[in-house]
């Protein structure tokens, strides 16, 4: 048994140091190799049209149509043309709905004549993000060269777009160039961490990367140009076969889309050193469990995809890692449970000093200590490789050294590798039971993704973290009890474990992130000098917030003008075809028409069945009668 338990061992623990390796050769590889030129002049005359693409699904309308004002205002300042703006929404919450028609109609006043804006929100969401784009390219791709694909939370600097743009128009072959975007915003202590982290040890990773995977790149979904005509002729996904999670569309559509692009022959590369890209961070522990349980089923989804024909060996590689990136934790946890089993065999098996065969002295137990140190110092500079080599760096960093203390940085280095270390075992834990959703076939569903802090109940901390503190009470107590020694080397991962509730609750702090900010410690560049950009989204953000605050559905019922706004952004409703009615139109028209007052309408109304009469002026109309039976009926609904 014990021999058994150890050849588990073994394979288990090359695995698992393979994976810690990995991050060290991009790191080892952007301090050798990774230089990444430019191709375009920087007086490069470009006169492609781009659309800068917002796909938003349940989004603060304030935050996005603010970045969006505050991007298109920079580049504005610097005279760059050719840039419009495109919200691709895939809104299903009627009240944010009215308030994103509003904020397009804001958007475009402020910006006039100077740059277009348009605003599209589709009634069937079918496939999600993909089917959003999708949509846009097959519909209004043709009027466009290139397209920055954003995220809600994305802003770009007016000369990183206009550096893309330049660099898509220098390379006729080049299909896609993605940014590497920092982390900025953070309020809360986990946001904090992460954003340091990125900043400090993300840029030389990036480098290594890129030099190794050349033209033959990978995408992330946002903050990347990418070349209209070869997104439309290549980058189609296919529907995987099977039921969900496997089946149905993929999820991770970005990797997907790369080595499809560049299976057709255009280049995907990555700007490594170009700044003025950033997006924010998940405020806490569990907002980051909540967007990775989504990632891990379309990562998995990957597994049907990645063997497929003409794929180069980079793209395979990127599919084969971002699978890995949640199988590792069952793989840890795994290891966990071996050894534990094997520490607990041997302590409580009887050990035969004395055989049968001929000696003079006895067979004592054998543990190679010298061995066992030397294995745990090379995991352990091999793991710090990549956070060692990012400090390093740090120090020839102009930009950080300029606004950061570099004692500050190395504290910083310091605390974000205890409280990493400490967050470690808990997403083990959840990512073991997010894998194991997935394989008996729990879907992820669609979610809108947490940007903003808010507090969590301790109730609802006690619900998601009482299984880890248990493991970790349990698995202490035993360890204390059979072998005292192996509980010294597990204490970290026991501790994160024991913590769990606390430490959960403090990632979404925005005290101690004060505190944090105060001591000078995880401080990042962005915060001392907040880049112009980013300021002006946040302050057009906070007008935006109070102009939208009063935009209501019974706001429109009461204001001509804002109803006429309303649907004026508002697309003609697609013609229900034969054996399939429009069942909500039909549903809340019904409801209308036995309804006595628009309160009482109202709350007959789903979700949907609003959607639907926010979508249709004429069964609107209807509902503005019940407000104000003087007002006179529509044509249309006479003659009906």
């Amino acid at each position: 048994i014990v021999s058994a338990l150890q050849w588990a061992m073994v394979a288990l623990s090359a695995t698992t140091f393979a994976w810690i390796a990995l991050p060290a050769t991009p790191a080892v590889s952007g301090v050798l190799f990774g230089w990444v030129r430019r191709r375009a002049k920087a007086d490069l005359r470009v006169e492609q049209r781009t659309a800068l693409v917002m796909p938003v699904y349940n989004e603060n309308p304030a935050g996005t149509f603010a970045a969006l004002l505050a991007m298109a205002e920079a580049l504005i300042e610097q005279n760059a043309t050719g840039f419009e703006i495109f919200v691709l929404s895939d809104t299903t919450r009627p009240e944010i709905y009215v308030k994103e028609t509003a904020a397009y109609h804001v958007l475009r006043e402020k910006l006039g004549e100077r740059m277009r804006v348009w605003y599209r929100r589709r009634s069937d969401n079918l496939g999600r993000k993909v089917g959003n784009l999708h949509d846009f390219v097959t519909r209004w791709g043709g009027r466009y060269d290139f397209m920055v694909v954003l995220d809600a939370d994305s802003i770009l600097g007016p000369e990183t777009l206009v550096t893309l743009v330049r660099e898509m128009a220098a390379d006729p072959n080049l299909g896609l160039l993605q940014t590497v975007p920092r982390l900025a915003g953070g309020r809360t202590l986990y946001a904090r961490l992460q954003q340091f982290a990125g900043r400090v040890y993300g840029p030389i990773v990036a480098r290594g990367i890129a030099s190794w995977q050349g033209d033959d790149g990978n995408y992330w979904g946002h903050n990347a140009i990418v070349r209209v005509r070869a997104f439309a002729a290549a980058a189609g996904l296919p529907i995987l076969p099977g039921k969900k999670p496997f089946g149905g569309a993929i999820l991770s559509h970005d990797f997907v889309e790369a080595a499809l692009l560049r299976r057709a022959g255009w280049a995907v590369r990555m700007l490594p050193t170009l700044g003025g890209s950033w997006e924010d961070s998940p405020p806490s522990l569990l907002d980051s469990a909540a967007r990775d349980r989504r990632w891990a089923q379309g990562n998995i989804q990957h597994l049907a995809v990645m063997l497929s024909q003409g794929f180069t060996w980079s793209n395979r590689v990127h599919m084969g890692i971002g699978v890995m990136s949640y199988l590792a934790s069952p793989l840890w946890f795994a290891l966990l449970v071996v050894g534990l089993g094997t520490a607990g065999h041997i302590a409580t098996v009887q050990f035969e000093y004395f055989t049968d065969e001929l000696s003079l002295f006895p067979r004592w137990p054998l543990f190679d200590s010298e061995r066992m140190i030397r294995l745990f110092i090379i995991a352990m500079a091999t793991l710090f490789t990549p956070k060692i080599l990012g400090v390093l760096r740090a120090f020839v960093d102009g930009e950080l050294l300029r606004k950061v203390n570099p004692l500050r940085v190395v504290l910083g280095a310091a605390a974000e590798t205890i409280l990493s270390a400490l967050y470690a075992p808990i997403m083990m834990m959840m990512q073991v039971r997010q894998v194991s959703e997935i394989l008996i076939g729990q879907d992820s569903g669609w979610t809108t993704q947490s940007r903003k802090h808010a507090r969590r109940p301790w109730g609802m901390l006690f619900r998601r973290h009482w299984l880890q503190t248990l493991s970790g009470l349990v698995v202490s107590v035993v360890l204390l009890y059979v072998s005292p020694p192996l509980f010294l080397w597990m204490a970290p991962a026991l501790l994160g474990l024991v913590l769990a509730l606390p430490l959960s609750a403090a990632s979404g702090s925005t005290l101690l992130a004060k505190i944090a900010r105060l001591l000078g410690l995880l401080t990042v560049p962005e915060e001392v000098n907040v880049p112009r950009v980013i300021a002006a989204r946040d302050e057009a953000e906070a007008r935006l917030e109070d102009l939208l605050d009063g935009v209501t559905i019974e706001r429109l019922l009461s204001d001509e003008l804002a109803r006429q706004r309303h649907f004026a952004a508002v697309q003609p409703r697609p013609a229900a075809t034969r054996g399939h009615p429009d069942v909500m139109f039909i549903t809340a028209r019904a409801k209308l028409g036995d309804a006595h007052t628009a309160a009482e309408a109202l709350s007959w109304l789903s979700p949907p069945e609003r959607l639907a009469v926010l979508g249709d002026r004429d069964l609107f109309h209807v509902l503005v009668r019940l407000v104000n039976p003087d007002v006179p009926d529509r044509p249309a609904l006479r003659s009906a």
